[in-house]
């Protein structure tokens, strides 16, 4: 993997969390709740 292929997919992840987030609609979260968010984000990508 290039280094701009690897750029890239960090984007892709950072951009699916910040879909997701924005996606539950809540405005504050707590550690747990953020654990789980970053748990479905890498779920989501080790299926691609």
């Amino acid at each position: 993997m290039t280094e701009k292929e690897r750029t890239d997919t960090q984007l892709a992840t950072l951009y699916d969390l910040r879909l997701q987030i924005k996606k539950s609609g809540k405005e504050t979260y707590t550690t747990e709740e953020l654990f789980e968010l970053l748990d479905t984000v890498a779920q989501e990508k080790s299926k691609k």
